[in-house]
């Protein structure tokens, strides 16, 4: 039953930031589904390392303020392993939305780290590569 907890937490991340339809993201939800100390990595040119707070509330801004809309990102491939009470989760997704009124579509891969808590399957860690 692991691989569907974690299937379920994955899902939920993905969907904390869709926006569709006049719907407003749920970033909170990204506090309850990364452990308090979580790490946040963005590979790429533009590299840098969040706490969850530091990665939460600038796109908070972008997806809360209006200028992106119709936002969404979605898993497309996974490999998911699981020892005892980690697992890690490799896999590939889409995005898609509307930025400052310029439709867009991308992808990427991401790597999650997980650990099962007294509470159930958490994120320690994620790391993200936009591809070009």
């Amino acid at each position: 039953m692991s691989k569907g907890e974690i299937d379920a937490v994955t899902a939920e991340f993905f969907g904390a930031f869709d926006n569709r339809g006049g719907r407003a993201a749920d970033l909170d939800r990204i506090r309850r589904l990364l452990l308090p100390g979580g790490v946040i990595v963005k590979t790429g040119p533009e590299f840098a390392a969040y706490t969850v707070d530091e990665f939460i509330e600038p796109r908070r801004r972008l997806l809360c303020g209006g200028r992106m809309v119709e936002f969404s990102e979605w898993e497309t491939s996974e490999r998911t392993d699981i020892a005892g009470d980690i697992a890690s989760r490799f896999g590939e997704y889409r995005k898609s939305g509307i930025l400052d009124g310029e439709a867009f579509e991308g992808g990427g891969t991401k790597t999650i780290q997980f650990v099962r808590t007294p509470e159930g399957w958490r994120i320690a860690a994620f790391a993200w590569y936009d591809q070009p």
